[in-house]
Parts: C-alpha cells; structure tokens; sequence
C-alpha cells in the first residue's frame, strides 16, 4: 500500500477506535471485562437479552399517558407512532428510543456530563475533564432552567423523559439489561430532561467545536505569520461556488446572550458595526506567540485523544434543491446526506410521528424528541454543517502577585471556580476544579493561560425550533422558527409542495472587537466576542433565477460579504463536492427523483477533472519509463470517477498527495511543524483544505510561485514538481500494487467500514472495497478505509401542494442489539445506493406488528 495511503489509514484508525467508550470494553481495560466473544450475535451473551426479540401485536402499559397511542412496526423496525396529543407522541417516542437504544443513550450523555469513567475507568478520565471544563453539563442546565415547563419544549422533553424511564423500570424489574450494564455491574440512572440537552451538546461539540486558532498559532511558531496567512489565508485561494452570491447587507452586530459558562463582569453590549473598530491594543504583559503556541500544543494533546465523536474534525455534507424548469413537472426537489462517522448503532433512529398537533417523517436522533431531518406534508428539509468559526480562544493575563485572578477591562477579577467529583470505575474518584472567566472555562495553564469562548455554552432553544420546523407549514413559517436556532450553526436546506426552494444558514456567527480571531486573542477586553452576525443578514438563498441551489460545506458566501465567519484552515472545505454538484445541477434540466439519487452516489473527483490536463502536459515532454508511460496511459483513459473496480483511482491520489508533499514537506521539515500535536490539520496531506486550495490555483494560474522551490533548493516550477511527483507515485504503486498500472483498481486500497461502537469487527461491517474519496458527492473520508460518509440519505420530489415521494435510507440499523434483525438492516440498500419509501404516518401499510400503548399506573 502507498505510503501515503498507508498515513492516512492509520490515522483514521487512530480515530475510529476511540469511538465511545465501548471500544475499551471490547478489550478488557483495567477493572471492565473483555467482551470478546460474549459480543459475537448467536454465539455469547447476546442471545439472553430481550432487546433482541422482534415486536409482536400485544398491549403495553406507560404510566403518564394521558389516552392509548398505537405503535406500528414495518419489516426494517420504523415504527408509525399516532397519539392523540404530543405529549404522548413524544413519551412514546422516548419509550422507543430507549427500548431499542438505550446502551447508546447512556453513552452519550456521560461522554457529556463527564462521567465515562465511572464506566469504563481511568481510560476515560481526558475526556470526562475536559467536558467538565468546556461546560456541556452547565449549558444543559442552564438551557432547562430557561425553559418554561408549559411550553412545547418543556412539555416535549418531560413527556419524552417519561418515556425513556419507563422502560429503564421496566428493566429494573426484569433485570434483562443489554449486556454492557450487566458485565460491569453500572446501570443507568433515571433519565432527565438534563440529560436530552446533554445530547445535544454533544451534538453541537461534535459540528462546531473546532480547533483552528490552536493550528494557526503553531503554524505562526514554525512557519512565520506572514507564510501561515499566504498559504492558509482567510479566503481561499482556489474559486469556489457559493450558495449566497449576494448583494450582502451590513446590518450591524446582534447582541449575545450571557455565556453560561463565563465568569466576572457582563460581557459589553455589543457595538454598531458602522462605529470603526478600535485599534488592537497590546497592554503591558500580553501574551506572546510562544507562549501561545505551548498553550496551543498541550490543548491539542487534549483534544486530539477525545472520542472521535466529540470534535468537529471532517467537513463533509451534501443538500441541494431544485424548481422551476430543473425539475420535471416544475415543482421542487430536496437532496440531503449529512455526513458523520458511520457506527453501528447509527446516530438516527427512523421514525413517523403523527397526532393532532405534528405530523413529522424522517431521522430522529436518540436523546431527543421529534424529527431533526425529513418532511411533513407541506415541507421537507435537510442541513449541512456551516463550517464557520464558532470558537475564539482568549490569552489571558494572569500574575503572581494577583493569584487566582485575570486582568480584564483594565482591572483584575477574580476568577469562578466550579468543582466536581468524577467517579472513576475500578479507581481513585477524581477531583477537578474549572477555573471561568469573563471569556469562558480556563482550558489549560501550559505556556499561557488560555480560555476558550464557544458558541456552543450560549444557551441555544434548539429543541424548540425544531418542534416548530416540524409543523411549519411553509418557507415563512420554516424561517421565522430559524431566527432562534443559535448552535451549532448549520444550513438548512428547504423544499416545499408550493414549489419553493431555499437555504438558511442559522446560528451564532461571533463578532470581535478587534484582532485575528483565527489566532488566540488577548483577554485583556480590547478584543472580547461582542455579538454575532444578525439573522437577516446571514448566508440565505431563496427561489433564485437559476433554479438550483448547493451547499457542501463551501464558503457559503464571497468575498465581499462584510462579515468575518472562519479561514481556509480547520473551517470550510474546498469546494469540489459544491462545484460538482453545481455542475450536475445546471446540466441536467427536468430532473426526476431518480437524477437526485444518482447524484447522491456520483464518484466524480472535480479536482482530478481540473488537474489532470496539467499533469499530462507537463508529462508531455518528460523522459517516462514503460511504467510511467503505462500508467500515463491508464489516466488517458480514466473517466475521474472514484469506483471500486476501475483503474487510474490509485494513481489520481497517490500522485496528488505526492505533490502536496513534495511542494509543501520540505517547508514543513525546514520549520519544524510539530505535526505529531494534530495529524489532521497541521499535517501535509489532502486532508488539509488550505493546501488543496493552494496548490490547485497555484498550478492553474502561478505555476512559478515560490513555494515550488524548497527551501535553498534550484528552481523548480508546477510542471517539474507534478514530475517528480508522479514518477514517485508510480515507484510507491508499483511496490505495493504490481507492476502493471492496469490492474491498479480503487477497490485494491480504498474500502468504506461500518465500526460497532464497540469495535468488535464481528459487530460491525466491513470493510469492504469501496467507491469515493472525500471529495466526491457520494463522500468517503476519514482515511483509505472510511469510516466518515453519507450518514442519511434523502431525496424528497414535491408533486403539489400535500402531495410528494421521499426515499431514504441510513447505514445500520433501528437496534442497537447485534443480535437483533433490525441490527444492520439498512446497510445493504444505503451499501448499494438504494433507499427505501420514507412515508407520512398516514401512508404507512398495515403492519403485523402494533403495539397498543395504554395509560398505566
């Protein structure tokens, strides 16, 4: 296997097996017992566990139910839930949830209350502080203390957690606990409405949370500020499509809410943007860049060991829509794949919810009420991750002579200390003490004493906007629930039977006084956060004359858009799933639901389209041996599609990971970067936006730029470092791949990997050889053998008004029993690009498998 190819697939093991804390268990650490082939379905412990019994007709008592709610399976485990009020919609959901999800909902709220150890051991310790620190659980609570118990949300989660403990005394009374709790002897607690908003921030953690002003700052150590913002600047060197084109309005700045996790004085009001910035100010005893930098490297330690769940690290999702004449009959079409790791069990959970008041089909994610992505009957919708910075981290003044406290606003102020104790199974309990300040938690004290401020800790009523999207009606109604979506900040996709297409990006864009927020900034109050971008006037698009509308996570704006919202580095991808995506669009008119899905599984690298043509011009002139000509000719007849069977794959990529590294490497071994502190991001790789993006428009438009020529190296162009990268892709292929370039098929290095959360391979799936890479459509990141991708597919075709077909499908299962059939269900059809009907609650067959859920004491 390829050198490079080699890198990244460790990497991305590195990644994957962190997981959740199941993938310890699946090894026996310390004190918790090795599964092994206790896991392995039809063989161990499994088999024992009721979760794994199919549902049959029968009647079942929930106390708190207020009238009977009928439950009807399908054959794949999609339950139909049809209540006569929400309030019982949602316990029954939550009853579901946790009846087929439970091992995984008690996951996910201790990996963010911070008490994974008291499981798993003193394995998991890094991640229980550093959730502790960053403050999930206070935001949580916070969010709960703010939500008036009579209204939707309120009564939503309080009738979704009544559900969720009824199956939890259920088990309490017949002690068949899912195997996990039963090995180790630690069951779940009684679920919280707490609990639901805990999942939610992880959620939000795992899209928004980034690390970029830590990169910028060790790429400002080693490679000089000055070469760090040539080559990872803040708009992009390449040209990308955005989704927003403009005109743009200035609206000023719209003031934040408190930060729950802050300390100290309030936070100023937020200023009007047309009032000039002050100048940055550099008081006595400011940070400077090395002490930044140690700062930088020992956070990165800490966040690069985090579950690979936790940390937004890949920025892949698709969502298009079309109308007018795009589409055949004029009406409107929806397309949506959010991607995310692909574990077994899944993050969504299908489900069609109906009662008097919504009326919902689609992805609902465990740990919480209602439909996150899908339709009703007049609108449907999907997201993508908007990619923007969400993140600033502070600098902040300490001294000796002021202990325990920071210098801010021209004063010193004591800093919050908030303390918690961390159970740790099969050890010491764990004590920790979380400093605040004005900016946010204290992160670490290494080199410089840093705190972080994330949109993520500004209370966010997420739930309730989404019970809204769930019954809006139309795109009016679709926005106005949207102005009070804050984190993390996505883009919502839009299609309705009107025949209306539109995209919002909704969330907290944060503004600064002043300074570079992509590096650290002094917390000495000159360049505090003051406000974010107003709602009206963040990237939007609606019904626009071209009839089509793309976002994949590309700068969603130009550059003449008078608001900063991230950099080219750890933010925006670099537009070749947008660009392709486009180019389907605008080529394709009167598309059928049919085109969507063949453009959702597309394997067209866009990149190899562009680049290619260079490559083989400047081979033209070029001394080639038999090989090289052989492999040359491969190319000549390649068609740029990733597929598994099909040569000049391998040669693609390798090549262009060898011309980033031949271009890039010897500036990075002259400097020193400390690559090992974040292999994703500080490594030169094509995983890294900023270089793809660099080098694309240097070869296109300044194939003499600078940076071709190493450091006290000969001149050297584009054209001679594409040959030398070439002729060393065709050395490593021929290693480790045979000699002849014709059988040098994707299939050969590239595979895609369903894991288990326990990361035991008999429960997972795959691998398997593969089509894709991570800038095709049809995504595969995460490493040579992927485990990030396509995490739901959608495409919903609007016929009128109440009248539409939707298909969808994701890649696991409705139970997260192994033993169970619904374990791996939908992994064939979302493995072969099919879908499966995604249909209203009152266009559902009858089904041989109802439960009647009656009010119980």
């Amino acid at each position: 296997m390829p050198r490079r190819i080699r890198t990244a697939t460790h990497a991305a093991a590195a990644a994957v097996v962190s997981g959740l804390v199941l993938a310890l268990l699946a090894l026996g650490i310390g004190p918790v017992p090795a599964l092994g082939t206790a896991l392995v379905p039809g063989a161990g412990v499994w088999d024992s566990a009721a979760g794994a019994e199919l549902p049959h007709t029968e009647t079942l008592d929930l106390a708190g139910l207020k009238a009977p709610v009928t439950v009807a399976f399908d054959d794949n485990g999609v339950p139909t839930v049809k209540a006569g009020s929400d309030d019982d919609l949602f316990q029954a959901q939550g009853y579901l949830h946790a009846r087929f999800r439970l091992a995984q909902l008690d996951l996910e709220r201790r990996a963010g209350r911070g008490r994974l150890a008291e499981l798993n051991g003193p394995a998991s310790l890094e991640s229980d502080r550093f959730e502790l620190q960053m403050g999930l659980l206070r935001t949580a609570e916070a969010e709960w203390a703010a939500t008036p118990p009579d209204s939707p949300a309120g009564r939503a989660l309080t009738s979704y957690t009544r559900g969720v403990n009824a199956w939890i005394s259920e088990l309490r009374h017949t002690g068949q606990w899912p195997t996990i709790f039963s090995l180790t002897g630690v069951h779940p607690a009684d679920w919280t409405p707490v609990d639901s908003l805990v999942i939610q921030e992880v959620l939000t953690q795992s899209m928004d949370f980034t690390s970029t002003p830590l990169d910028y700052a060790i790429f400002r150590d080693s490679l000089g500020e000055q070469r760090t913002m040539d080559w990872f600047p803040v708009h992009a060197a390449n040209d990308q499509r955005p989704y927003d084109p403009g005109p743009y309005r200035d609206l000023g700045i719209a003031p934040l809410p408190a930060n729950v996790n802050s300390a100290g004085p309030d936070v100023p009001a937020a200023a009007n943007r047309s009032q000039p910035r002050p100048a940055p100010v550099a008081p006595t005893g400011a940070p400077d860049p090395a002490g930044e930098a140690t700062a930088a490297r020992t956070l990165l330690d800490t966040i690069r060991a985090l579950p690979a769940t936790q940390v937004h690290t890949f920025p892949d999702s698709n969502a298009w829509v079309a109308n007018g004449p795009a589409v055949a009959g004029g009406n409107a079409m929806l397309a949506g794949d959010p991607h995310l790791p692909t574990t077994l069990p899944s993050y969504w959970y299908q489900i069609a919810l109906s009662s008097p008041e919504t009326n919902a089909t689609g992805a609902s994610m465990a740990g919480m009420p209602g439909v996150l992505i899908g339709r009703n009957a007049d609108i449907s919708w999907s997201l993508t991750d908007a990619q923007n910075q969400s993140t600033v981290f502070y600098s902040e003044r300490t001294s000796p002579d002021h202990p325990g406290q920071y210098f801010w606003n021209n004063a010193w102020h004591p800093m919050q200390r908030v303390e918690y104790t961390i159970p740790v199974r099969g050890g010491d309990t764990e004590h920790l003490a979380v400093d605040l300040t004005v900016h946010g938690p204290v992160v670490t004290r290494a080199g410089q004493t840093t705190s972080v401020s994330w949109m993520g800790n500004v209370p966010s009523p997420d739930l309730a906007v989404l019970l809204a999207v769930d019954k809006a009606r139309d795109y009016q109604e679709f926005r106005t629930a949207l102005a009070d979506w804050h984190a993390p900040t996505l883009n919502f996709a839009y299609a309705d039977g009107g025949g209306n297409i539109g995209v919002v990006a909704a969330g907290y864009f944060p503004l600064t006084k002043a300074g570079d927020p992509w590096f650290p900034l002094p917390g000495t109050g000159e360049y505090d956060v003051v406000g974010a971008i107003p709602f009206d006037a963040t990237p939007q698009a609606y019904n626009p004359p071209g009839h089509v509308i793309a976002t994949a996570n590309q700068r969603p704006v130009s550059a003449d858009y008078p608001y900063y919202i991230g950099t080219s580095l750890n933010a925006f991808d670099n537009g070749y799933r947008a660009a392709r995506i486009y180019q389907f669009l605008e080529s394709h008119p009167a598309m059928t639901g049919a085109d969507f899905t063949t453009l959702q599984n597309d394997t067209t690298d866009y990149l190899a389209t562009v680049i290619l043509p260079h490559l083989k011009e400047a081979l033209a002139g070029a001394k080639l041996d038999a090989r090289q000509q052989a492999a040359l000719d491969v190319l000549n007849r390649w068609d740029a599609t990733m597929r598994p069977s099909v040569a000049g794959g391998p040669i693609w990529w390798t090549f262009w990971n060898d011309y980033l590294e031949t271009t890039f490497q010897p500036w990075w071994d002259q400097a020193k970067v400390p690559v090992e502190k974040d292999r994703w991001y500080l490594k030169v790789s094509s995983a890294l936006p900023s270089l793809d993006e660099d080098l694309e428009a240097w070869t296109l438009h300044d194939p003499a730029n600078l940076a071709f020529t190493s450091p006290g190296g000969p001149t050297r162009t584009a054209p001679d470092a594409m040959r030398t990268a070439f002729a060393q892709a065709v050395s490593e292929l021929s290693q480790d791949l045979g000699s002849d370039p014709a059988t040098w098929t994707w299939d050969r290095v590239h595979t895609r990997q369903v894991p288990s959360l326990t990361d035991a391979e008999a429960l997972g799936y795959g691998p398997v050889p593969a089509e894709g890479d991570r800038w095709t459509v049809n995504a595969a990141d995460g490493g040579m053998n992927s485990t990030f991708g396509p995490s739901w597919r959608m495409v919903v075709d609007w016929k009128g008004p109440g009248s539409a077909t939707a298909q969808a499908v994701y890649p696991g299962g409705q139970s997260e029993n192994p033993a169970s059939p619904w374990y791996r269900t939908f992994i064939p059809y979302w493995r072969e690009g099919r879908s499966l009907p995604l249909l209203m609650a009152a266009d559902q067959p009858a089904s041989t498998k109802v439960w009647t859920l009656r009010p119980g004491v």
